[in-house]
């Protein structure tokens, strides 16, 4: 038989393990915390922060030196080149404050932009070659993208 300072002792234990299992079932309980669901990019950029502001379109390609999926898209990008789009990487590294300013974060982010800074199409992530074709060639003559390619 138990006596009263065991009593006690034990009610007391029981009560210490039951605030454990109730602190263990509040805590699985929680909700997750928000998942991101995506990262912003600039509607506008000042041209004179790129090379060859004076012609018509720019594609400028953000990457960084880790990034594995970054090569893939610069080396898509690169036959846009021309007279009339002029075509830059902008690799973390070497061109951080441009990150920063318009808030790049996360690559590779690709943007098809006018003469004017207005961001025409952008992609975060792989692009394909013909997506990234696409999106020039609608922001360079609107309505030529056959119908399912936007």
């Amino acid at each position: 038989m138990l006596g009263g300072m065991e009593r006690i002792l034990l009610a007391v234990g029981l009560a210490a393990v039951a605030l454990g299992v109730a602190a263990v079932l509040r805590q699985r309980q929680r909700p997750d915390a928000p998942v991101r669901t995506g990262y912003a990019v600039p509607d506008q950029v000042d041209r004179a922060d790129f090379v060859r502001p004076d012609v018509p379109w720019l594609v400028a390609v953000f990457t960084s030196a880790t990034c594995g999926t970054c090569q893939g898209v610069w080396e898509r990008a690169q036959p846009l080149a021309s007279d009339a789009v002029a075509l830059q990487e902008l690799e973390y590294g070497a061109d951080r404050a441009l990150h920063d300013r318009y808030g790049i974060e996360a690559v590779p982010t690709t943007l098809v932009v006018d003469a004017s800074g207005v961001v025409l199409a952008s992609f975060i992530g792989p692009v394909t070659a013909t997506d990234l074709w696409a999106a020039v060639a609608e922001a360079r003559e609107p309505g030529s993208t056959p119908g399912g390619c936007e």
